[in-house]
C-alpha cells in the first residue's frame, strides 16, 4: 500500500449502545477501527492515522499505534447524533496540518446512528466538494441505519466522483 494519511471518524452517540452487533455497535466499531489502524500503519512505515469522535479530535495523524489504540478504547458515549459535515471538516483540517505532506489523504467515517433531520443533503454534498478540492478521499462504514443511505451517498459521490 502507498504512503497515506488517514483520519478515522468514530460515532459515539447513544445509538451505539444498540446490541444488534455483538457485543455493541461501539465495540464492533472499535474492533473495525483497530484492524484499520493495524493495516494502515503496517502497510508503509511513514503512514499516519488520526482519530476523531464527532467534532472532537482525539489524536492528530501520527504513526504511534499506542496513542491511537488508547484513544480508540477510551471512547465514552455522547448523547447526540454526530454532525457529519462538521466532523468531516475537522478531519480535513487535521489532514491539512499533518506532519508529512507527501502521500494520499483519506477519511474513514463510521456511522451507526440516524443523521439529524436538520442535516440537508446539499450541506453534505458541499462538504464532499470541499474534500474533492483538497484531494481527500472518503470511505463510509454504515452500521445498521439504512435511512441515511441517500445523504451519505451524495457525500461520497461529491468527494470521490471523477
Amino acid at each position: 500500500m502507498p504512503l497515506e494519511s488517514c483520519m478515522i471518524l468514530l460515532d459515539n452517540s447513544e445509538y451505539m449502545r444498540n446490541g444488534d452487533y455483538i457485543p455493541t455497535r461501539l465495540e464492533a466499531q472499535q474492533d473495525a477501527a483497530n484492524l484499520l489502524v493495524g493495516a494502515k500503519t503496517q502497510s508503509h512505515p511513514e503512514s499516519t492515522v488520526g482519530v476523531s469522535a464527532g467534532t472532537e479530535l482525539l489524536v492528530s495523524p501520527t504513526d504511534d499505534v499506542g496513542k491511537i489504540l488508547n484513544a480508540l478504547h477510551g471512547l465514552p458515549f455522547k448523547g447526540e447524533s454526530p454532525d457529519v459535515a462538521a466532523s468531516v471538516q475537522v478531519a480535513s483540517l487535521a489532514l491539512k496540518h499533518r506532519r508529512n505532506k507527501n502521500g494520499a489523504q483519506r477519511i474513514v467515517l463510521f456511522v451507526g446512528s440516524p443523521l439529524s433531520d436538520k442535516l440537508e443533503a446539499r450541506v453534505l454534498s458541499k462538504a464532499g466538494r470541499q474534500l474533492k478540492k483538497n484531494n481527500i478521499a472518503i470511505d463510509i462504514v454504515v452500521m445498521g441505519e439504512l435511512d441515511n443511505e441517500d445523504k451519505l451517498r451524495d457525500l461520497v459521490e461529491a468527494a470521490n466522483g471523477r
